[in-house]
């Protein structure tokens, strides 16, 4: 599956060795999941994207990975840095974008919502029990009819009556909530309009999640409309940190950058598979990886992917220093998706109509990329998020 330089272990696609600035924990932790991810989930995948199916027996062992919460002090295996996890995303979306999705819900922002909103009773209740992959977590904030308008447009309610609260509302495009445990429910209070966040086990009556049919991307996600009628949720699992939106700001704050390197990531697996095909497919009497073109297409490609390295890796290591704003992981996201789009566009050229079948290996990235290019904000919105940033003046409404 991997393309890798035979002395050091790297993806020949990482072609400025940016992998080498880890530390040796650090590339250990990132061996173990290359060779768990090529093992047992690079022959699956195809498959169960076909039948639009997540591969549950895949959660244990990235559990024992440490694939869940690892920037989270409490459950984390070792100490990391965000690099690090930026390049976890990145070979998880290598291979499987859908599995990648999944630990981006189940630990960006599921356990992560409970890590920065939640007491310290609340993180010790349910953050190990998620780490060890006991329990899995839901994000609900996207609605029917609010998505990048969110901070304003919510209109789930939660309203106060006694020692619980009362939510009612809908959601959509929930990944995992199908099969969750516990969904995280950000609701409007009535009573003072504030954002406030919710842990809403999926088995509290007045709730239903139905599952997205029929998608063209992420078809492994388990996407969910979730409806709540009259859902009665104690006070003991309301987020005890959550008073704005700015907690849940927060938390998309920390994944986005994460998401920007799942992006590489997939743009990097179609990328590879790409380069494989034109080394074997012959034409004209030689393979087409000697034809100036293709090779065009190649760098081009490479070179994509080398720029969104570059600036994810110096994304995270301004998380790592908390220098890092909105504005910094939203420059991220929306470059590294924007060319992730464009090289995967490339890469099923390379392939001509073999392109458009799995088993050729880009086709599913290049599905998958479309998905990817709009969730945790369009590339519309994270422009706006920094061009308020160096212009300072915001231009969202």
């Amino acid at each position: 599956m991997s393309t890798l330089t035979p002395t050091t272990g790297l993806l020949e696609s990482d072609f400025y060795g940016f992998q080498q600035q880890l530390t040796e924990p650090e590339r250990a932790s990132i061996g173990r999941l290359r060779e768990y991810l090529e093992r047992d989930v690079a022959p699956i995948a195809d498959g169960y994207w076909a039948r639009a199916e997540f591969p549950m027996q895949v959660i244990a062992p990235l559990a024992e990975l440490g694939m869940y919460g690892p920037g989270i002090p409490l459950v984390r295996q070792f100490e990391n840095s965000a690099v690090y996890r930026g390049w976890a995303a990145l070979e998880l979306g290598r291979v499987d974008a859908s599995v990648a999705t999944f630990i981006g819900v189940q630990s960006g922002l599921a356990m992560n919502s409970i890590a920065v909103a939640g007491s310290e009773e609340q993180q010790r209740e349910w953050l190990p029990r998620m780490a060890a992959g006991e329990l899995i977590g839901a994000f609900g904030l996207t609605e029917p009819l609010s998505g990048s308008d969110s901070a304003r447009g919510l209109r789930t309610t939660a309203r106060r009556d006694g020692d619980t609260w009362v939510l009612d509302g809908e959601k959509r495009w929930i990944g995992n909530a199908t099969f969750a445990d516990v969904v995280v429910i950000w609701a409007k209070d009535v009573a003072d309009e504030q954002v406030k966040g919710f842990l809403v086990t999926t088995d509290t009556p007045g709730f239903t999640a139905t599952k997205i049919e029929d998608k063209i991307a992420l078809r492994g996600v388990q996407n969910a409309d979730i409806v709540m009628q009259g859902v009665r949720v104690p006070e003991s699992r309301r987020l005890q940190r959550a008073d704005s939106f700015r907690s849940t700001a927060e938390v998309l704050r920390l994944t986005r950058t994460e998401v920007a390197w799942q992006a590489v990531g997939i743009a990097v697996g179609a990328y590879d598979a790409a380069l494989a095909y034109a080394r074997e497919r012959i034409q004209f009497g030689k393979p087409i990886a000697a034809h100036q073109l293709v090779q065009d297409l190649l760098v081009k490609s490479l070179s994509n992917i080398t720029a969104s390295i570059a600036l994810c890796t110096q994304a995270s290591a301004m998380q790592d220093a908390g220098v890092g704003g909105d504005e910094h992981s939203a420059l991220a996201k929306a470059f590294a998706t924007a060319k992730m789009r464009e090289t995967v566009g490339w890469c099923r050229e390379v392939q001509g109509g073999n392109g458009i079948v799995l088993d050729k290996g880009v086709a599913r990235f290049f599905a998958d990329a479309e998905a990817i290019y709009s969730y945790e904000g369009t590339r519309e919105v994270n422009t706006l998020i920094v061009g308020r940033a160096i212009t300072g003046q915001a231009a969202f409404v």
